[in-house]
């Protein structure tokens, strides 16, 4: 393991999907001799290694190329693959080091297949001839820093941001409108909003499902609907959602990009809109390595959440879908993202909010929070990177009922931790264990409501949909504005 590879190879390098001559063959085999031992490079075609730190983020078992998931910790290993640091908590710490953190706010694409398994090195050659390899090598050497990295981003930006993508660093606010969604109305005129989850049905009957609709209905902004959490099938959020616009309440459609393609996410989106549902929450989705066996594909997502916000941003806003095919009734959405607050270090953490703030996320969900205290220095951070203003924050929480879930939540939930007082509690209460949860969900409440940047609550009920009404009730929650 070198300083320049920090972490082991992963996989084997990428093989193209057609045939390719021999030069260009032979041109791949000379630029993983080298870049693989260096870098640890998997041929990816899709080089980003400039605006990486020169560590590869290839080298991610699920592939993110916008920065971690939501369940590292600084103390703990990839939990798809134990043996290692995650690598992009490696590129984050370089990245500041040498003070070229911000460069990590630009918005990278997603793999172009047609490009996979082959080389970069040709591309690079042409597009500096294309440059003038004289005004290249003269710009390089220039002692002129503006001058330097226009040359350098002449070459590498135009290769790394293709036509069919052109991210960039900076923030895309969504325009002037009316609200397209009851959730956004809400937040926009400054309530303090109650959302909460509703356990999709492992089956296609959806008796249970309309009960604790209706249990939650009336004292609920908004009602989420996972998408197969854990990796475990279950009824999908969009027939969840479907049910709830039948009942007149408010959905928030999950979206994991674990079994999400660019193509499926375009079209999904659009018929959703066309049922009614504007509320698109953008998450990764958990690995299916915490999911059931048989074990499904572990490799590459096609694409990472804060892509998947960039092409339903562009779609919104500019009408048009990844490809370049215009569209003359655009979706009407409000796009949301997963945050966890506590899985990197503050700064850190905060990097990745704010690429997912500028990629077009309206409002945030935070993951399980047991530590309202610590929510400070994490927020402080967004309030330094002016986007604290930007965008709505939902806190998420959960009702313990058990020591037993806590435990679990403790030690099998990526992104989840829970401090030794909270959990030394449930294992005293015993028999108490579910009143001792509702209580401690209730200080935290009341430890949060009133926090600068924090504009509501995201209650993860965990099965235990029937305790929302007491939780919104003795929080007093209605009477916040």
């Amino acid at each position: 393991m070198s300083g320049i590879k920090p972490a082991r190879r992963w996989q084997p390098a990428f093989y193209p999907f057609k045939r390719v001559k021999f030069g260009r063959r032979f041109l791949a085999k000379t630029e993983l001799c080298i870049k693989g031992p260096l870098f640890g490079c998997r041929m990816c075609g899709n080089c980003l290694l400039q605006e990486t730190a020169f560590i590869c983020p290839m080298e991610c078992p699920k592939g993110m190329r916008n920065g971690p998931c939501g369940g590292i910790t600084p103390e703990k290993n990839c939990y798809v693959d134990e043996t290692r640091k995650c690598i992009w908590y490696t590129i984050y710490k370089r990245a500041l080091k040498t003070g070229r953190e911000e460069t990590l706010l630009e918005v990278l694409p997603p793999l172009d297949w047609d490009k996979v398994g082959t080389e970069t090195w040709g591309e690079v050659v042409g597009q500096i001839r294309k440059v003038g390899t004289g005004k290249f090598i003269g710009g390089i050497l220039s002692k002129d820093k503006i001058k330097k990295a226009e040359i350098w981003d002449s070459v590498f930006r135009t290769i790394r941001q293709p036509e069919w993508w052109q991210g960039d660093f900076d923030y895309h606010p969504a325009p002037s409108r009316e609200p397209v969604s009851d959730l956004e109305q809400r937040l926009r005129k400054g309530e303090f909003v109650v959302a909460t989850e509703v356990i999709p049905p492992i089956s296609a009957k959806t008796d249970k499902l309309i009960r604790d609709i209706e249990s939650v209905k009336p004292y609920v902004n908004a009602i989420n609907f996972t998408d197969s959490a854990s990796a475990i099938p279950k009824m999908s959020s969009i027939a969840c959602c479907n049910v709830v616009l039948d009942l007149k309440a408010e959905p928030i459609l999950q979206i994991a990009s674990r079994d999400t393609t660019r193509t499926g996410l375009q079209s999904t989106v659009i018929g959703v809109n066309a049922m009614g549902i504007r509320n698109i929450l953008c998450i990764t989705g958990d690995n299916a390595r915490i999911g059931p066996v048989p074990t499904s594909n572990m490799n590459i997502v096609d694409v990472d959440s804060v892509q998947m916000l960039w092409i339903l941003r562009r779609m919104r806003d500019d009408g048009i879908y990844l490809d370049g095919r215009k569209m003359k009734d655009p979706p009407r959405l409000f796009l949301g993202a997963a945050t966890s607050p506590f899985a990197s270090d503050p700064v850190l953490q905060a990097i990745k909010d704010h690429k997912k703030v500028n990629a077009g996320a309206q409002f945030f969900q935070t993951n399980l929070i047991f530590e309202p205290d610590r929510l400070d220095l994490w927020l402080e951070q967004l309030d330094k990177r002016d986007i604290l203003n930007k965008v709505y924050i939902l806190i998420g929480l959960a009702p313990l009922k058990s020591y037993k879930i806590a435990q679990y939540l403790h030690t099998k939930v990526p992104g989840v931790s829970l401090p030794e007082k909270i959990l030394k509690r449930m294992e005293k209460a015993g028999e108490s264990a579910p009143e001792e949860g509702v209580q401690i969900a209730l200080e935290m409440i009341d430890s949060i409501k009133y926090k600068r940047g924090v504009n509501g609550i995201h209650i993860m009920t965990l099965g235990w949909e029937s305790i929302v009404q007491r939780i919104v009730v003795e929080s007093d929650l209605a009477k916040i504005e």
